[in-house]
């Protein structure tokens, strides 16, 4: 905790001078045998350059303890309660994000970048071949992320926040995981491995338009060769809500008093959404 006078952010105000006395401190007493260390380091740094460093960690740290918040407050989430508990005005942290909802976005395009790390890693770590391999380390990713990180998860995927609309950059990040499972689907096609499941039910024609349209835009902004079917993407996305919604039932206690074997419900789930794609076995 710090007052706001004490704080790093008094520093910006003033950070020239404070940069030239330590250059000028730094310049005396450090000789040629620190010419590789953290002193020359310091000393050679320009105003901007440590006034950036500055606004970068003050913008970790506010960022930090809003998901603290988060945890406490959930979707009444205020820049007055993160201030109060980092013992600064509010009107602080303005320099930093002008409102509520530009720190909510923060967050939130943090947690999805974070989510879609994890879940990028996980495919990249088993064999291209093996497609429900690599299906079922990506669902269980997801999976391993959320219990991880249950107030974070919450914010992307639990109750929308009232008043708060997310902006279009954060649709790209949000798409990762799906896009991942595409991409699976999409390369066990192009390798003649799909065998998907007769299903009775027909693909309604608006559905279908849509999905074509959204697998031209696709393979027109990414240059993509490889056709995904109609059919196929739809299963996708069917598998696609079941894994959120499945993650969410168990993040949220929505299972306690029924399913207790949860890791191998879960698996279970997941290679049932393999089964529905059509992705083969090993």
């Amino acid at each position: 905790m710090f007052r706001f006078e004490n704080s790093v952010l008094a520093m910006v105000f003033t950070l020239e001078a404070v940069v030239e006395a330590v250059k000028n401190s730094v310049l005396e007493t450090a000789d040629c045998s620190h010419s590789g260390s953290a002193f020359s380091t310091l000393a050679g740094m320009s105003a901007p350059s440590l006034r950036a460093r500055v606004r970068t960690e003050m913008i970790e740290e506010i960022k930090a303890v809003a998901r603290r918040r988060l945890a406490v407050d959930g979707a009444d989430l205020s820049l007055r309660g993160v201030a109060r508990d980092m013992g600064i005005v509010a009107s602080a942290l303005y320099r930093y994000f002008p409102s509520r909802d530009d720190l909510l976005t923060a967050l939130i395009l943090e947690g999805y970048e974070s989510l879609g790390a994890a879940a990028t890693s996980a495919a990249a770590a088993v064999s291209e071949g093996d497609y429900r391999g690599r299906w079922i380390a990506v669902c269980a990713a997801v999976r391993d992320w959320a219990l991880a990180h249950p107030t974070e998860y919450g914010l992307l995927y639990g109750s929308p926040v009232p008043g708060y609309s997310a902006p279009q950059d954060t649709i790209r990040p949000a798409s990762t995981v799906v896009l991942l499972l595409s991409d699976i689907a999409t390369a066990a096609t192009a390798a003649g491995r799909l065998e998907p499941p007769p299903l009775p039910t027909p693909l309604p024609a608006p559905v279908r338009a849509d999905l074509r349209a959204l697998i031209d835009q696709r393979a027109q902004a990414e240059h993509l060769t490889a056709d995904l079917p109609e059919d196929t993407l739809a299963r996708v996305f069917t598998s696609w809500t079941q894994l959120f919604g499945l993650i969410s039932f168990e993040i949220f206690g929505r299972l306690e008093g029924t399913i207790d074997a949860r890791p191998d419900y879960f698996d279970y789930q997941a290679n049932l959404m393999a089964d529905l794609v059509g992705l083969p076995n090993a």
